[in-house]
Order: structure tokens, then C-alpha cells, then sequence
């Protein structure tokens, strides 16, 4: 653990090693307002003193946790930055009272006391159990528990706790004592009145410090409002009449959700198992007993796939404003099922709902300029650096930003975040666009951070003069790390420090003098984070205009601002500079975006980093960026990957908060399901045997029609020639089977796919000076005159030549950059057999290819049309090979 300072910059300093900075080496116990937390959390006493002594003995505290912690949500047992009040007491207490970069004793977090409490409310052992391991929500019912104070409390309104303390979000935490009164005092009866009565405070809560109008809190909560049996009745007798030929029409097949919902429209606090009891009653002293069809299931009609505007803005609306948050759950078949059914993010307009947004006194005032600017419109934008090529991790990135836009009607933008020239290149930048068209989306607009340059600067100004950003002369290597040195020059006065803003603006000062710092402490206890930095280096859009450059961390959040973005997600990496965001737009009273995070998708057996990637064509390993052995979104396009399917399988990968580390054949089998219903068919030998039809049946060569998808022949087909002398692959026959080999040997015929021949071995030729087999000559046989033979083979006859590549994994090991796997660095690990290139024979029909042309090369796999392909040279790139069948010989 490691102290955090709060915004005065009070509590204890230390430096990297734990110690208190007076020289002793002893390592002190923390006096912050934050620590940072890693734990083990074991039900059983014995296994966490195991635990212990594991760690004693050296073992990594990450390797401990993943082997006996019973917390599964965090990796490593890492609990982030926690504040006081966070944390369950006995645990609070040994957190803040342990001494940097040290092991605590077991710690009982689980009391008898509190398990009892929790049961008594409702709850299951097990259930109370699992309550205790999530410290908010344990935090939130003692709290609920502390205001009853041992009362007696009405039938169900325990469990209803329960509900409020996982349902009610930070911004609102202060009014729990207001919420559990009411339901201590059975007022709030029911999950639909507490839902409301939290759905109502969080609209108050675009204002800062309003008090609660009671009466109108009652109303919106439904206290005191009591539907009487009968109510219910006749309402739903009514309705009944209502459908009563649509139900004698489709009788137990109606769906009665429909009669439900009418009737909360007329008596909205009506307790929803008597609505449902009163229905079922009704339906069947209209239709009696259920019959046999009535038992069959129904035939589901298709939905319509065309609907009006009006009718898909009515729903976005409404899919919006489902509860926020990411769904840990499993992906969707594509982007748009996924954002649609999984992923629920705030409405347009309601920022102040979601969890951790600061809300100003002008909040109320800024979110309404907002959403007469917008319409209420969903706006996103994928921020890339354009200092690299694209990898798989990006495509997952553009499809969440792109697609939970294009899923509610929205827009998005592409913004080049081109705020260091030092690594931008226009390659980078023509190179991000074309990827992103290629997935299939069009930016609404391409902007770049450098467009509000001048407006950033004017911000900077602004920031200097309300005293919340300074001149520093502390240089990078002093302002490394966590726990740096503080800066002597964090209180200058405002005029000096504006003056020397100035003359950095003016290169007045030299580069790596002067930086620009902003008074805040990050989530992850950094302080002081750097907004302008000097860099004598001329900007590829704005020339020599500047020479101080904003940092991402002032930036993105600024240019959201500007462009109005309503949803701003970004990976997990930057979860821990949300509070730097929110300060930043609050502190210039301007519009403030939601940031959202999502866990990144890495690929085994790959690298995406630019630097490495750099080396490995330094190297001559990998020919460029656009190597169909990695996984850049060039060399992806290039190897054959069709933009669909790259899509399709970010949409299973689904979107969470963990981070996904996934096998490439994951990738290839949505890359072949997509190939599989639209890569026409051809014959191709890989390594071609020669063989001879002695008794060819025919005077002269035939030309045969074969279909492009023999499953679906309506969908076209293609000629070939068939003559005297044809080729087969070189595995296709064998002298001496192996048992259970089913293909051409001595003794053992094969069918020609397409040919409508059965061919049987009559002669072996060899080379006599090497004894390879050179041709074979073969007796044929019609077909429908020939006995089945176990299995058909590909073949060609009058072929074309062509250069075929063979890709496999370009490392052997999964993680080749961690060094416990691979000590020798990743350079050390290549596969030699990655890339096998081989002169094949093709059907004619292949003659007229065009790059990135795509075809299934029958028996062997997915190909594409390289770009290295010219008139007189056709290159394939085998994409996927076919799905794998074990026990095909």
C-alpha cells in the first residue's frame, strides 16, 4: 500500500521504498487520505494463514491472491485506491494502519455479528456471505442498519434494504437515511417504490446542495397510495374485454405482458403479483383448460426489420435509459446486437445519473446548452494517436465508438489526438482513416486536437489565473514515478507564472525547462499531472505557430467538451484519469462528457506495440507493418481477414470492464464462419503429383461446369478443364498407407471431386537416382459405374501456376514479452516455420483474380489475393484453414 495526498497536498510523504523521508529507513504507517490496497479474501482462517506464509517466502503478492484469493472480480487482489469510509471497519483500520509496501495479519472482515444482522434482514447464509465480500454495498447496509437501530421492521422490508444499498449510487449517498426511514416505516413497500424514490433524487442531482421537496418526493415514490384488490379486478376485466378476440384467436399463445403493461399506465403501484394472479384468473374463465395445441409451442412470426425514425428514436430513448452500466456479460453476434441488448450507458442530458460525475452549480445550466446543441443525440469519437498503424485491440475500440453511436442514431467522430509531432506521421493519419472505412464506418466529421490549439491555450491562461495550474522547472526524470518530490514552484504567484507561460509560448525557454502542471491528484496518486510541455519541433498541420504542446491528459477531455461528446469511452488504462478529467472541465465551467471504461482486448501469441513492431522489420523478421503474421488491422486486411468478421468477433468479445486476452483461433473461427458463406470455391494443389488417365474416357479435354457453392448452387458456378493428364496433391497418395488412411494408395481408389471419375493407382514411376515418386499412372472410371469410393480428392488438369504463402503463428509462446516465458525477449521467440511460400497449380477460373479476392481452395483452406499480385504473377495469402476434423485421414 502507498499513501495518497489529499487535494491540500497534506499527509504522509514517502518516497518510492516506503520510507518517511527523514533518513531512518523505517517504514511508517499511513496518514493519507487514500491508500491503495491489495488483498487475499478467504472464507477460512487456515487457508489464509497458508496464504501468508506463501508471501513470507517471497512469492509475488499477484501469484498468492490468483491461487487462494475467493474474490474473483479483481486480478491480483488488487482493490485500486481506496478512501476512508470505503472499506469495512476491521479492514479500514489495517489498511490505513499498515505500513507502506508490507503484509497485514489475517483481518476478520466477515464479523459473526454481521452475517447475523444480514440474515436477519432476509438473506440466505450464502447470500449474506457474498453481501460481505462487496464492501460497498456492506458499507451501504450498516449505514441503513445504524438508522433503523434495531426496530422492528415491516414484512419484506429487509430485503428492500438490500435493494436500496446495491441500487443507490454516490452522488446520491447522503439521502440513504431519508430512504431507509421510509421503508422502516413501510411507506416504501415495494423494489418499484424504492426504485423511484432513487430515480427521483438523481434527478435532483444536477444541483448541488438542494434540499428534498417531501411532498413532492412522496408523490413521485407512490407513499401512501394503496390499490385495492378489487381496483385490480376491474381494471383487468376491462382489458380482458379489451383483447377478447385476440385471445379467443391465439388463446394461451397471448402474450399477456401486453395486458400487464396497460395496466401499470392506469394503476402504476399496483403490486405486480396480484396484477399477474388477477390476469391469469381472468384468462382462464375465458378460455377454460388448456388444450393440446394450447401446450405446443408457438410459431414466432419474423419482426419487422424496417422501422420508422419516429419508432427507433422512441426506442433508443428508451434503451438509453435503462440503468447505467456494462453488462458482465457474454458478447452478441454483432455490434449492433451487442449495444442494443448488452451495454446500457446514460441518456443524452442525464451525466449526473452515472457514477463519480461532479456536478457544479452550473451543471443544470450546461447539460441544457448541451442538449439544444445536440438534440438529445448520442455523440462519440475514437481518438487514435497518429504515430502507428492500427492493431485488433483498436478495431475493438472503433467498433464500441462507431457502433454504440450508429446503434442509437447517433454521430461519431474521428479525432486525431495529434498533440506530439514528434512521432506523427501523414502515413499514420491516411493509414487510421482507411482501417477505420475498411471496418465499414464513416466519420461524421474528422477532427484533429490540433484544430483547438488556441482555445486549449486560452483555457491554460484561465487555469494559471484561478491558481489551479503553475510554471514547473522540475524535470522529467524528477517528476517520475508516484511519490516524487514535491515542487518548490507549486505556490508561485499567479503573475510569474503566467508571464513564464508566456515565454514558453514565445520559446523563450528551452525545451525540458518548463512545464505546465495542474494542481490535482490522480486516482492512481500521481500529482500534479503535466498540461503543456516545450518541443522545438515543427507541427505537421500548424507548422512553427507552437511550440508548446498540450498533454492527452489536458486534452481529450477539453476537445470531448468542444465537440459536445456524450459518451466518452475509452479503455481501462484511463479509469484512473477520470477524476482529471471532471476537474478539468468543472474547473473551466464547461460542459462536462461521461468517461466510460472497457477492458482491452489482447491477442496471445502477438505484440502490438508500435516499438517492437518497429524491430521486429528493423530485424528483417517481419517484412512491414502489413506482415500477415501480426496483428495490425493492415495485416489483417492484407492476410484476408474480412472487416465483418473482425467486427463480428469484437461484438462476441462483448463489452466488460476486465481485460480479454484471447486465442488468435477465436479470431480465425469468426473469420471463417463469415468466409464459409462467401468465399467461392476452386481446386488447388498446394504440392502437385503428376498423374496420367491411361483410359481417359473422353477423345479430348472437357470442359466442365462446377459450382462456386456446392451447398447452394444458385449462387453461380465456374469452368474447368478436364484432360489426359491432371494434378493431385502430393499427400494424397500414399505407397504404403497408414491404417485408416482413406485416400489414393496401391489397391485403393479416390474419387476426382467435380469429375464425376474414380481413379485407381496402375503404375508408381520414381526417379531413379532419389526414389521420389515422380508421376503415377491411373485406370478411371465413370462414377456411376465405379464402386463408392471412401473419399474425393481435389485435383487440376491444365493448370495455371501461382505463389502460394503459408502463415502460422509468428511466436511460439502465448506471452512472448513476458520474461518469465520467454527470458531471452520476444526477438528470441519467433516460430521458424511461420511463413512457408510454395509454387502450387490452380484451376484456370483463377486467371482473372483481383487483389483481396477471397476463395475456399477445396479441402484446404481460406485464401486471399496478395497485393504483390501482378499479370504475371498471382500471390495467394492463406487466410484460415478449414475447421478442423480429427478424424479425417
Amino acid at each position: 500500500m502507498a499513501p495518497k495526498k489529499d487535494a491540500k497536498g497534506k499527509g504522509s510523504k514517502k518516497n518510492a521504498d516506503g520510507d518517511g523521508g527523514g533518513g531512518s529507513g523505517k517504514k511508517t504507517s499511513n496518514a493519507g487520505s487514500a491508500v491503495k490496497v491489495r488483498h487475499i479474501l478467504c472464507e477460512k482462517q487456515g487457508k489464509s494463514l497458508e496464504a501468508l506464509e506463501k508471501l513470507k517466502a517471497g512469492q509475488k503478492f499477484p501469484e498468492v491472491a490468483a491461487a487462494y484469493s475467493e474474490d474473483k472480480a479483481r486480478q491480483g487482489g488488487d482493490l485500486g485506491w481506496q478512501i476512508r469510509g470505503s472499506m469495512v471497519g476491521p479492514f479500514q483500520d489495517a489498511a490505513f494502519a499498515l505500513p507502506i509496501s508490507t503484509v497485514n495479519n489475517p483481518v476478520c472482515r466477515m464479523s459473526g455479528e454481521l452475517l447475523l444482522q444480514f440474515q436477519h434482514l432476509g438473506m440466505s447464509e450464502q447470500k449474506a456471505k457474498e453481501t460481505l465480500k462487496n464492501a460497498n454495498v456492506t458499507k451501504n447496509l450498516q449505514l441503513a442498519l445504524a438508522e433503523v437501530n434495531g426496530s422492528n421492521l415491516p414484512e419484506g422490508a429487509g430485503m428492500l434494504l438490500y435493494h436500496l444499498a446495491t441500487k443507490i449510487k454516490p452522488q446520491i449517498a447522503d439521502h440513504l437515511p431519508l430512504l431507509t426511514r421510509y421503508i422502516a416505516a413501510g411507506k416504501l413497500n415495494s423494489a418499484m417504490k424504492v426504485d423511484a424514490g432513487l430515480e427521483y433524487l438523481l434527478k435532483l442531482g444536477q444541483k448541488v446542495d438542494i434540499s428534498v421537496d417531501i411532498e413532492q418526493f412522496e408523490y413521485e415514490c407512490g407513499v401512501n397510495v394503496v390499490i385495492t384488490p378489487e381496483e385490480i379486478e376491474k381494471l383487468v376485466q376491462k382489458l380482458i374485454q379489451k383483447h377478447k378476440e385476440t385471445l379467443l384467436e391465439q388463446r394461451y399463445h397471448f402474450n399477456s405482458s401486453k395486458i400487464m403493461q396497460e395496466v401499470r399506465e392506469h394503476l402504476k403501484w399496483a403490486d405486480g403479483k396480484s396484477v399477474k394472479a388477477a390476469i391469469d384468473v381472468e384468462i382462464f374463465d375465458l378460455l377454460g383448460p388448456k388444450t393440446e395445441d394450447d401446450l405446443k409451442p408457438s410459431i414466432k412470426t419474423d419482426k419487422k426489420k424496417d422501422k420508422s425514425k419516429a419508432s427507433d428514436k422512441g426506442d433508443n430513448n428508451k434503451s438509453l435509459k435503462k440503468e447505467n452500466n456494462i453488462e458482465n456479460d457474454e458478447g452478441a453476434h454483432t455490434i449492433g446486437e451487442l449495444m442494443k441488448t448488452k451495454v446500457h450507458f446514460h441518456a443524452p442530458g442525464e451525466n449526473y445519473k452515472t457514477d463519480g460525475y461532479v456536478v457544479t452549480n452550473n451543471t443544470e445550466n450546461l447539460l441544457k446548452q448541451h442538449l439544444l446543441v445536440t438534440g438529445g443525440r448520442v455523440q462519440t469519437r475514437f481518438p487514435p494517436e497518429p504515430n502507428g498503424i492500427l492493431h485488433i485491440g483498436h478495431a475493438k475500440a472503433i467498433n464500441i465508438n462507431f457502433g454504440y453511436a450508429a446503434a442509437y442514431g447517433g454521430i461519431c467522430y474521428l479525432r486525431y489526438d495529434d498533440t506530439n509531432p514528434e512521432k506523427e506521421e501523414e502515413k499514420f493519419f491516411t493509414g487510421i482513416r482507411d482501417m477505420v472505412e475498411w471496418l465499414g464506418y464513416k466519420p461524421y466529421k474528422i477532427t484533429h486536437s490540433s484544430d483547438y490549439f488556441q482555445q486549449l491555450y486560452e483555457w491554460a491562461v484561465i487555469l494559471i489565473r484561478k491558481g489551479l495550474a503553475y510554471v514547473c522547472h522540475q524535470n522529467a526524470e524528477e517528476m517520475k514515478g508516484f511519490n516524487p518530490k514535491p515542487s518548490e514552484w507549486r505556490d508561485r504567484p499567479i503573475e510569474e507564472s503566467l508571464q513564464l507561460f508566456e515565454d514558453m509560448k514565445n520559446a523563450k525557454i528551452d525545451e525540458g525547462a518548463a512545464t505546465l502542471r495542474l494542481k490535482i491528484t490522480l486516482e492512481e496518486g500521481k500529482v500534479d499531472p503535466v498540461a503543456y510541455r516545450i518541443k522545438f519541433i515543427p507541427h505537421h498541420r500548424t507548422g512553427d505557430m507552437w511550440c508548446i504542446y498540450p498533454t492527452y491528459d489536458y486534452t481529450h477531455c477539453l476537445c470531448d467538451s468542444l465537440e459536445n461528446i456524450t459518451h466518452s469511452l475509452c479503455t481501462k488504462e484511463f479509469q484512473s484519469r477520470r477524476s482529471s478529467y471532471y476537474w478539468l472541465c468543472n474547473a473551466l465551467d464547461i460542459y462536462c462528457p461521461v468517461q466510460w471504461e472497457y477492458g482491452r482486448l489482447n491477442m496471445n501469441y502477438a505484440l502490438v506495440s508500435k516499438r517492437k513492431i518497429a524491430k521486429l522489420i528493423h530485424e528483417r523478421i517481419v517484412e512491414d507493418w502489413d506482415d500477415p503474421r501480426l496483428f495490425t488491422l493492415t495485416a489483417l486486411k492484407r492476410r484476408g481477414f474480412p472487416p465483418e468478421a473482425i467486427n463480428n468477433f469484437c461484438a462476441q468479445m462483448g463489452v466488460t470492464g476486465a481485460q480479454i486476452s484471447v486465442d488468435p483461433s477465436m479470431l480465425e473461427a469468426a473469420v471463417r464462419d463469415v468466409l464459409n458463406v462467401t468465399a467461392p470455391r476452386r481446386l488447388v494443389v498446394l504440392q502437385p503429383l503428376k498423374v496420367i488417365l491411361t483410359n481417359f474416357p473422353y477423345d479430348s479435354m472437357q470442359e466442365i461446369m462446377v459450382p462456386d457453392f456446392p451447398q447452394n448452387l444458385e449462387l453461380g458456378s465456374h469452368h474447368m478443364i478436364l484432360d489426359r493428364v491432371i494434378y493431385i496433391e502430393k499427400s494424397d497418395f500414399q505407397e504404403n498407407p497408414e491404417k485408416g488412411y482413406r485416400r489414393l494408395a496401391l489397391g485403393q481408389s479416390v474419387g476426382l471431386r467435380h469429375a464425376g471419375l474414380v481413379i485407381k493407382v496402375k503404375e508408381v514411376i520414381k526417379d531413379v537416382s532419389t526414389g521420389e515418386i515422380k508421376e503415377l499412372l491411373c485406370d478411371c472410371e465413370l462414377s456411376e459405374k465405379a464402386e463408392k469410393p471412401k473419399a474425393f480428392i481435389q485435383w487440376v488438369s491444365q493448370p495455371i501456376t501461382i505463389e502460394v504463402r503459408l502463415y502460422e503463428l509468428l511466436f511460439q509462446h502465448k506471452n512472448p514479452e513476458d520474461p518469465n516465458e520467454v527470458p531471452g525477449g520476444f526477438l528470441t521467440d519467433i516460430n521458424p516455420n511461420s511463413k512457408m511460400v510454395l509454387k502450387s497449380y490452380a484451376d484456370r477460373s483463377l486467371s482473372s483474380v483481383k487483389v483481396y479476392d477471397k476463395y475456399q481452395f477445396e479441402r484446404i483452406g481460406f485464401f486471399s489475393v496478395d497485393p504483390d499480385t501482378t499479370c504475371e504473377k498471382l500471390v495467394f495469402n492463406r487466410t484460415v484453414v478449414l475447421k478442423e476434423d480429427a478424424g479425417k485421414k
